[in-house]
């Protein structure tokens, strides 16, 4: 579920609200504070150009983390620092057949554990209900 808490802050609680991202639209940089595990998050919509040097409405929604606690990029994974960035792009692609896809593509950049940033792409179809759909909070061992 996403809630617009102002005009500039985009909420997003996920996984039956045991997940929250708040995503900072027009922001410049973390403020000062403790990294968290969801870090802070600046949010900017890119669009593709239109003809004649008008805007599209085509485009993604470019968001970048910072200010995040120590972890690991996957469980059983490579561990990210406290200097980490993380780029994520939001896509929503529309097949011939009407098919709606959600693609996020993150990039992780961190000059401590990696040479190269760390890419992954995700794709999730959209769904007409939420049947089946059964989440449960996150765990470490």
């Amino acid at each position: 579920m996403q809630t617009w808490e102002n005009d500039n802050t985009l909420r997003i609680d996920t996984d039956a609200g045991t997940q929250t991202r708040v995503f900072h639209f027009g922001a410049t940089a973390a403020p000062a504070g403790e990294p968290t595990w969801q870090g802070y998050s600046v949010a900017e919509w890119e669009y593709a150009p239109g003809g004649r040097g008008t805007q599209s409405r085509l485009g993604n929604l470019k968001v970048v983390t910072t200010n995040l606690r120590p972890g690991y990029v996957r469980k059983n994974g490579a561990p990210y620092s406290k200097s980490a960035v993380v780029t994520e792009y939001y896509d929503i692609n529309t097949l011939p057949n009407g098919d709606q896809w959600l693609t996020v593509t993150t990039k992780v950049e961190d000059p401590l554990y990696f040479s190269r940033p760390y890419l992954t792409s995700s794709d999730f179809k959209k769904l007409p209900n939420a049947n089946g759909w059964n989440p449960t909070p996150c765990s470490a061992r």
